[in-house]
């Protein structure tokens, strides 16, 4: 038998016994969920389920989310995926009832563990691609893997003279948070993730040696950088940013070849390239060049038949779009966009 308790995955040692048994992500892990709290102030708590001997047994991560746009409950916010770390039907449902009974709506994002999309009280909202690279092959064998096209992208970026680093100081993560910004403002049409939260990746994931930023220099210059994080068998590729000046270079190429060195040398199985948006062509081919596998990450939603919505939530959103569009406008100082981030980016979850 196994009974259900709630717990603060934060200091409740058995959550981590029960990540690292299970086959967990860097999203499961301690450090993100303090992440996550550092920066938005989400109180993380699980669902658990612990057999008589007090062995964690089943698990559900997740935030309680209250806002101008209302309640939720989420597993996880800012998360490319989380999975409910369980495997039966009846664990999942001994799980997930509470969260149904709480009144608000219920978001979910799992990969990995199909239980939840045979849910009928969940409805598919959206989907997204993931990517992933096998790493157990020596170099020799993962560099005859790939096309001549991309072979000749990583020499081009070697012969242009473009060096790549393995950096674990603050200030590597702030310039790679400068080109961030960057691309996120004037490619994407989108506002950066808080400078605060960076530093908390920092202090939860960089300071234990649990993280890195492969920075990409050309004469001279920080070209590119790739933000990964380690969690048992794999490096996670989280945040990618480049000059947008300097892309003929081919510095996103020789990153990825660096990176997979990296990841060999941590005695990593796995490089997660994480999540691509569906439409996102540029960066589903540059991921599929490398990538050994691919899934679908399911958004997943429920809401009770009794919640009433926020009535002016439809007009909230539209108005932080707008405020958005004018925040991003190319002659508005990258200072100012920053600290818009900082307050703005939470209300996207």
């Amino acid at each position: 038998m196994s009974s259900l308790t709630h717990i603060n995955p934060l200091t409740d040692p058995r959550w981590l016994q029960l990540v690292q048994c299970h086959t967990s992500t860097a999203f499961h892990a301690p450090a993100w969920l303090a992440v996550l709290a550092d920066t938005y102030g989400f109180t993380p708590q699980a669902a658990l389920l612990v057999d008589d001997d007090g062995t964690p047994r089943a698990g559900l991560p997740y935030v309680h989310v209250s806002d101008i746009f209302g309640a939720r409950c989420v597993t996880l916010p800012f998360s490319d995926f989380c999975d409910p770390l369980l495997q039966t039907e009846a664990e999942w449902q001994a799980l997930i009832q509470p969260l149904l009974e709480c009144g608000a709506p219920v978001v979910l994002r799992p990969l990995h563990n199909q239980v939840p999309l045979s849910d009928p009280r969940f409805t598919l909202t959206k989907k997204a691609h993931w990517h992933r690279i096998d790493v157990k092959p020596d170099l020799e064998a993962i560099w005859k893997r790939n096309d001549e096209a991309t072979h000749r992208a990583i020499k081009k970026a070697q012969r242009d003279g473009v060096s790549v680093s393995v950096r674990q100081d603050k200030a590597a993560i702030r310039a790679y948070f400068e080109m961030h910004l960057g691309i996120r403002k004037h490619k994407y049409g989108m506002l950066a993730q808080p400078w605060p939260f960076f530093e908390a990746i920092f202090k939860h994931w960089f300071e234990p040696g649990q993280g890195a930023v492969l920075v990409a220099s050309h004469q001279d210059q920080v070209v590119a950088g790739t933000l990964v994080l380690r969690w048992k068998d794999t490096l996670y590729y989280k945040f990618n940013a480049s000059a947008r000046d300097q892309l003929g270079a081919r510095p996103n190429d020789l990153i990825m070849w660096e990176l997979i060195g990296y990841a060999k040398q941590l005695g990593c199985d796995w490089v997660d390239l994480g999540l691509s948006d569906w439409g996102q062509e540029g960066l589903l081919r540059f991921k599929g060049k490398y990538a050994t596998e691919e899934g679908v990450i399911s958004f997943l939603k429920h809401i009770p038949q009794t919640f009433a919505p926020n009535a002016g939530e439809a007009q909230l959103r539209g108005l932080l779009g707008t405020l958005t569009t004018l925040l991003i406008d190319p002659g508005v100082p990258d200072t100012v966009t920053e600290s818009a981030g900082n307050s703005l980016y939470q209300f996207f979850v």
